[in-house]
């Protein structure tokens, strides 16, 4: 029979958790739930690592964890830390015994691993520590004459800080620690510019996780209505182990819901890999690149049973995650089959205290069958970075804006299946991948495409791990049906870190000379010299594209079919009001006369390299009917480009969030 297990400030763990008697930590209560049971934690702030001994035995009886109703319940791990003493100026220290960290000290503890990026090997490494005063995270420096004089934001370069970062005032000047870690006890510096530590509330970070199994298979676990905080959770690379300061550690059918998650020093969620298939050998060993091993991870993840049976199935939704280091959600191979929905995402890696390529609001490898609905992604240095094994994944009525760049595919075959989708930012999409099918967006920046010929990457039997075969990307192999492309200047450059890009454009003009039928493309091949795999590699894919919207400048590729050039005014923004977020839309008389049919994966070409269909989990045929603000769309009726089926000419403002 299914029990409650309470916790309060108040209570003691030797208590037996009824109402009347609770225990004092959320820890004790996992070491005593069994499945089916709930543990229910009462207002207060809990200083700890949570560490379920066990899971639940199935969807209906799972252990869930939860706020009781109406209380602010914050897992933090952070400690407070009292007894500042002024050194002169705004700079004070405080020694914190070792004890306090345990066998973990964040300050001793460098951010290193693979793709990360210093200038060189010699380097000085950023540390996983972190101060806090009233909540606000403070800056790593690297000397003890940095406190007393740190760099004013506009002194710091702009890819340290990034360029969607919306600094108020570009002189202030930043709060920053240094620390230095001694046998007994870690000596910290921090410059409070005025405020007192011993008045107001200073914490520092102690804890790699606050809520994260130590043990694989800790499966059917919800975690409901926290505040989940101030994690000391290191740098997250595809090759690695990747603890987040929340996760399931290579489990199946958790539950993360409705939480308020923020300040992971690196990952915030995290549905991905363990160690055992590869940590960070490429940054160890230097005796292959990052690629081979990730390439053999996935081989090595099949033989502890990287399936639908054992990991995965993960629904994320709900939460709101801001001012995490790295990612928002990171995830390599345990986060198949998952569903990511309803959730806000924003100030993901503007801080720049550590730079690398693991890096975006939501950042996934092997998103197999993956859907990723009704997110509100913003001020991110990028929105969502799908890399390798993109296959069955959907992105859907998600409001991406003010990030550097909205969407990023890298090296998979597809198919995936991007629709009613808002790009608000100044790149919206970036494709180093084939076999996607976008459908109803509005893109209101560039598109890009190039093709990677020197990785090849595993592509699967569809709705399996099971690897059916591995290929280079030669790119295209997309279609596109009603989309809404705003436009700019055509002959647009535009700055990804420090190199620029004459490649990207507005609209599909970025694939011209692509073949626009499957026989067209065969006709080109059967037109190369002999040979079997030499005849591939200079023949572009074909590009289907059909009843597409361009205005403002923006431009078809001669590959459209059926496209609607508009001259006259147009523009597209994302309003904040309060709560609520709008779209704000100026568009040409002309765009009601657009108009297109519902869109299923039957309309949609087949995937050329992976031979397989755009479906639903299930292998039906996917439905592409349900627009952005989740009103459904009738089969066989006409509705106008873009994600929403009411848009209309002149002036609108339409709520989205």
């Amino acid at each position: 029979m299914s029990s409650v297990l309470h916790v309060a400030t108040t209570g003691s763990d030797s208590s037996d958790g009824s109402q009347d008697r609770p225990l004092r930590t959320i820890g004790r209560a996992a070491d005593l739930a069994q499945p089916g049971d709930t543990v229910l934690v009462h207002e207060g702030a809990y200083r700890e690592w949570v560490r379920p001994r066990r899971g639940g035995l199935s969807d209906q009886r799972r252990i869930t964890y939860e706020a009781a109703a109406g209380e602010r319940v914050a897992i933090k791990g952070s400690e407070q830390v009292s007894g500042w003493e002024s050194v002169g100026g705004t700079v004070w220290t405080v020694s914190v015994p070792n004890s306090v960290f345990g066998s973990f000290n964040p300050f001793a503890e460098e951010i290193d691993g693979d793709w990360i990026v210093y200038p060189d090997k010699h380097s000085p490494r950023k540390h996983l520590g972190d101060v806090y005063l009233n909540g606000m995270s403070f800056f790593e420096v690297l000397s003890l004459q940095e406190v007393s004089n740190p760099p004013r934001r506009s002194e710091v370069p702009d890819d340290w800080t990034g360029t969607a970062d919306r600094v108020r005032n570009p002189e202030q000047t930043r709060h920053v620690w240094y620390a230095e870690v001694g046998a007994d006890t870690t000596t910290v510096w921090a410059n409070f510019h005025g405020a007192d530590p011993n008045v107001e509330l200073v914490e520092v970070n102690v804890r790699r996780s606050v809520f994260y199994p130590t043990e694989h298979q800790i499966n059917f676990i919800t975690v409901r209505g926290f505040e989940l905080a101030q994690a000391a959770c290191p740098w997250a690379p595809p090759t690695a182990d990747q603890p987040g300061l929340i996760g399931c550690n290579w489990s199946r059918g958790w539950i993360i819901e409705d939480n308020v998650i923020h300040d992971a020093k690196c990952s915030a969620i995290s549905i991905g890999k363990e160690a055992s298939t590869g940590h960070n050998f490429s940054t160890t060993r230097g005796d292959k690149p990052g690629y081979q091993y990730q390439l053999e991870s996935v081989f090595a993840a099949r033989h502890i049973g990287w399936d639908r049976e054992h990991v995965g199935s993960h629904i994320i939704r709900r939460n709101t995650i801001y001012d995490c280091g790295q990612n928002g959600i990171v995830g390599h191979l345990g986060c198949i089959f998952s569903t990511i929905e309803d959730n806000h995402i924003y100030n993901i890696a503007l801080k720049r205290e550590f730079y690398g390529y693991e890096i975006a609001g939501i950042k996934l490898h092997a998103a197999i069958d993956v859907t990723i609905r009704h997110n509100r992604i913003h001020d991110c240095s990028l929105g969502t970075w799908l890399d390798w094994q993109t296959q069955g994944t959907r992105i859907t009525r998600n409001v991406y804006y003010a990030n550097k760049r909205d969407l990023f595919v890298e090296v998979s075959h597809g198919p995936y299946l991007v629709d009613h989708n808002v790009f608000a930012s100044a790149v919206s999409f970036e494709s180093f991948s084939q076999g996607g099918a976008f459908v109803s967006n509005l893109f209101c920046g560039t598109l890009r495409w190039e093709p990677v010929m020197d990785r090849a990457t595993p592509y699967h039997v569809p709705h399996s791990t099971q690897v059916a075969g591995y290929g280079v990307i030669h790119g295209a192999d997309d279609r596109y049906v009603g989309n809404l492309f705003l436009g700019g200047d055509v002959d647009c450059a535009y700055a990804t870190g420090s190199t620029f890009h004459d490649t990207a454009r507005y609209g599909t003009a970025v694939y011209e000379g692509h073949p626009t039928t499957f026989a067209d493309y065969l006709d080109r091949i059967d037109r190369q010299p002999p040979g079997d795999h030499t005849r591939f590699p200079g023949v572009k894919q074909p590009l289907y594209s059909r009843n597409n919207v361009y205005a403002g400048g923006a431009r078809p590729s001669d590959a459209d079919q059926d496209p609607r050039v508009l001259d006259g005014e147009a523009s597209a923004e994302i309003v904040e009001d309060g709560d609520a977020v709008y779209l704000q839309t100026l568009l040409p008389e002309g765009f009601d006369g657009a108009r297109v049919k519902v869109v299923s994966g039957l309309d949609l070409q087949r995937v050329r390299l992976v031979d397989a269909d755009y479906e639903e989990r299930d292998g039906s045929p996917a439905l592409i009917d349900t627009d952005l603000v989740g009103d459904r769309k009738q089969v066989g009726q006409l509705y106008p480009a873009g994600p929403i089926s009411v848009l209309a000419s002149g002036t609108a403002r339409v709520r989205v969030w």
